[in-house]
């Protein structure tokens, strides 16, 4: 079968039509794959950023179609459409009782093996074993991913548009309504307009946001922020993006612009983290949501920042998501119409396109691209 892996840190993925897949064993399901996002973290794992040991098989946003199931599988049967996650929630751990599922204690060991919950491998080569994000590798033709890595859909749902929901979607619109509990009403300010940056505004529009501020600098950027839900576009090229924003939401302490209720800082970099907590009215929330780098540290003004303006200050790993109740709602708004998803594909491309994609993420000129499998 064939799948892109990444050889080594920093190289072009390779695209391989000899691997070798074993079937799934208990409580795996095996998933023809039917659509991939190409997302930011794929490319932070190809460039070092993110540790995952090569060689391995990248992907982790997609959906498809149950081909075979495991020993012991209740929840799937062959044929099911479903969207993958690519963090595992278990449902019955210490954090998924006390509703993180998103920090589910069993899924967290695929993030330090890529491999499946047990710590082995389904992929081979040459008979050695090839890693897979996250326990998904949705850059191959037919992945095996944990049951509890998948997330059952209505067949009625287009499956290069469920494969979003996977993360850029979840991430974004979670990050501000699961983490930020964006009220109808409050002023929001997103940094970064990329893919999970426009599910951040959408997901602010939908809670009932009164006005949203995108910041980022690139025009092409803005202008899509626009179409999905931005009420103010913020040029950060042109001038200080913090007084910008500030400057807009009327007079607070002490005489000076006051700033939002909530910042959704989409990035990662440790300019644009400083630049969300400045943004953010005292009393108010930045949430961070773009992944920095391992080991990156941020200076804080605590005394001013935490203490004297009570700022509320935190991160949103996968948009604060619980995918067997998120997964469905998003579904049901896309039906709706309220949720955007066709506008987040800019480009609908073939495996063999992957590395062409990550170059036009760096170039800062899609939203998403989509590998679509025959």
């Amino acid at each position: 079968m064939k799948a892109a892996v990444l050889p080594a840190y920093n190289e072009d993925l390779q695209i391989l039509e000899d691997l070798e897949l074993e079937g799934p064993k208990a409580n795996e399901i095996k998933v023809k794959v039917a659509a991939s996002g190409v997302c930011h973290s794929d490319l932070s794992i190809l460039q070092g950023r993110l540790p995952v040991m090569p060689p391995v098989i990248l992907g982790h946003e997609g959906a498809g179609i149950v081909e075979e199931v495991g020993e012991g599988v209740t929840r799937f049967k062959p044929g099911d459409h479903v969207v993958i996650s690519w963090v595992p929630q278990c449902g019955t751990c210490y954090t998924c009782e006390h509703g993180q599922p998103q920090l589910c204690e069993t899924g967290a060991m695929v993030a330090v093996t890529a491999g499946m919950l047990d710590g082995t491998y389904r992929f081979t080569r040459d008979g050695e074993p090839i890693r897979q994000m996250q326990a998904t590798g949705t850059f191959s033709e037919y992945t095996v991913v944990p049951e509890i890595s998948a997330v059952k859909i209505d067949d009625d749902m287009p499956l290069d548009k469920a494969a979003l929901i996977g993360c850029g979607v979840l991430t974004g619109v979670g990050a501000a309504v699961n983490v930020a509990n964006v009220q109808k009403g409050d002023t929001v300010a997103v940094i970064g307009c990329g893919g999970v940056g426009l599910n951040a505004i959408q997901g602010a529009r939908i809670a009932g946001a009164e006005r949203i501020f995108a910041v980022d600098t690139a025009a092409s950027k803005l202008d899509l922020a626009k179409e999905f839900g931005a009420t103010d576009l913020i040029d950060a090229s042109s001038g200080d993006p913090v007084m910008a924003v500030k400057e807009q939401t009327g007079i607070g302490t002490l005489g000076m612009p006051r700033g939002v209720d909530v910042t959704l800082e989409v990035v990662g970099f440790a300019e644009t983290l400083k630049q969300a907590i400045g943004m953010t009215r005292a009393g108010g929330k930045t949430v961070f949501v773009g992944a920095p780098q391992l080991g990156a540290t941020l200076e804080l003004d605590i005394f001013m920042d935490l203490f004297a303006m009570q700022k509320i200050i935190t991160g949103a790993f996968y948009g604060g998501s619980d995918v067997n109740r998120d997964v469905p709602k998003l579904v049901d708004l896309y039906k709706s119409g309220e949720l955007k998803l066709d506008e987040l594909v800019s480009r609908r491309i073939k495996l063999e396109d992957v590395n062409e994609a990550f170059r036009a993420i760096e170039k800062g000129e899609v939203a998403r691209s989509v590998i679509i499998y025959d």
